[in-house]
């Protein structure tokens, strides 16, 4: 028997269920984005629109947030990756699908948008663009802010249990922040939107995460291959 690293235990791990957790994360994003930009053009009320707080001049403009708040989608793909069987990954699938549900059928009942922000768009190519694909509207909770907490709390479940390197839960920890922050400082959000997200993915993942059976990680001695 041989006990591995930490970098080859992850290694191993990454390779188990590789296709179906990339093509089950692709999956689940496109299906996802399928009701969200149904809801965000077609608003079953009248759109409210979200205030701004004193957050929302503390936390001022800045074009570079783009690269974090687009860096969500490789950000949450990363707790399946830890995950060694097909029905777990599933089972977290359905934990942070229902987070979503409950976020599109609040923008249903209660469709929200951000305010108009004093700025030319067209000065910021990167941020025209992502104006044009994603409007003002299914504002409120952020779901961009939700799915990137709700992820970093079982990311740092499943790291601490991976037995990883408390750099490396320092590190996702920061990424979210940096996620949550960006939501903000693109201007796609108010900060009542984050701080919605924040709460609703802080009970997602309280709930998710009552007594349970832990998922079987790659943590112990395993048979070095001959």
């Amino acid at each position: 028997m041989h006990q591995l690293g930490w970098g080859q235990r992850f290694w191993q791990t990454l390779r188990r269920c590789f296709w179906f957790k990339s093509l089950g994360t692709m999956g689940f994003t496109f299906v996802f984005f399928l009701a969200y930009i149904y809801l965000l053009k077609n608003p079953a009320d009248v759109t409210f629109i979200m205030p701004r707080i004193w957050l929302d001049s503390w936390i001022s403009f800045h074009p570079l947030a783009l690269i974090p708040y687009l860096s969500l989608w490789a950000y949450v793909s990363l707790p399946p990756i830890f995950m060694l069987r097909h029905v777990d990954i599933v089972a977290y699938g359905v934990r942070i699908g229902l987070l979503c549900i409950v976020g599109l059928v609040s923008f249903y009942l209660w469709p929200t948008a951000v305010p108009p922000a004093d700025i030319d768009w067209a000065r910021y190519p990167g941020m025209a663009f992502l104006k044009g694909v994603d409007a003002a509207g299914n504002a409120c909770p952020s779901l961009h802010v939700a799915t990137a907490v709700f992820s970093a709390i079982w990311l740092d479940r499943l790291l601490r249990d991976f037995g990883s390197p408390a750099w490396l839960r320092w590190a996702s920890a920061l990424w979210c922040v940096a996620i949550v922050w960006s939501t903000v400082a693109t201007r796609q959000h108010v900060a009542l939107d984050a701080l919605a997200g924040i709460a609703l993915a802080g009970v997602a993942a309280w709930l998710s995460m009552l007594p349970q059976r832990p998922f079987p990680l790659l943590t112990g001695p395993v048979r070095r291959e001959p």
